[in-house]
């Protein structure tokens, strides 16, 4: 049991940094390049800098923003372990992390995504299927919750009772 308890939270944490690094890339390099097609990263940058936009401020908010999400999968991998919580805890604790993501994410885009609508003049929504894609994880992640902890706890009743009967 020990040893699928480190898979579980080694596996939720790199989900997680996934979804992390996702949110990041989408924010700041994918939906800018798609809101000004034809146009380069750097140039989008420096344009919107010559209009008195923080972009750098922009960069940083929505890297802080993604590491709030692996900091807190690592320190729930810490303390699961640490407390031998049940596999399937960790797994749903993992999964309410991706859930919440969600939140970060549209917060996220109002950092640069914000300043490209405003410099540019176009719309201030995702631009990419990528956004989809993470809203889409996120709540597949908060439906999936209850069913590993049901699916989890049924397990762990009938291994109970098969120990119980074996003793």
């Amino acid at each position: 049991m020990g040893r699928t308890r480190i898979v579980v939270a080694v596996v939720g944490v790199l989900v997680v940094t996934l979804y992390a690094a996702l949110l990041a890339v989408q924010q700041l390099v994918l939906d800018p390049l798609a809101a000004v097609p034809g146009s380069s990263l750097g140039a989008i940058h420096a344009h919107l800098e010559r209009q008195g936009f923080d972009v750098r401020g922009d960069v940083v908010a929505v890297l802080v923003t993604a590491s709030i999400g692996v900091a807190l999968a690592i320190t729930v991998a810490i303390l699961t372990l640490w407390r031998r919580v049940e596999p399937h805890f960790v797994v749903a604790w993992m999964l309410g992390i991706v859930a919440a993501g969600a939140v970060p994410f549209f917060l996220a885009g109002f950092q640069l995504g914000m300043d490209v609508a405003d410099g540019y003049g176009v719309s201030g929504g995702a631009h990419t299927a990528w956004a989809g894609v993470l809203y889409g994880t996120s709540g597949i992640a908060l439906v999936a919750i209850p069913v590993v902890i049901v699916f989890g706890e049924r397990r762990r009743a009938l291994r109970t009772a098969s120990e119980t009967q074996v003793g």
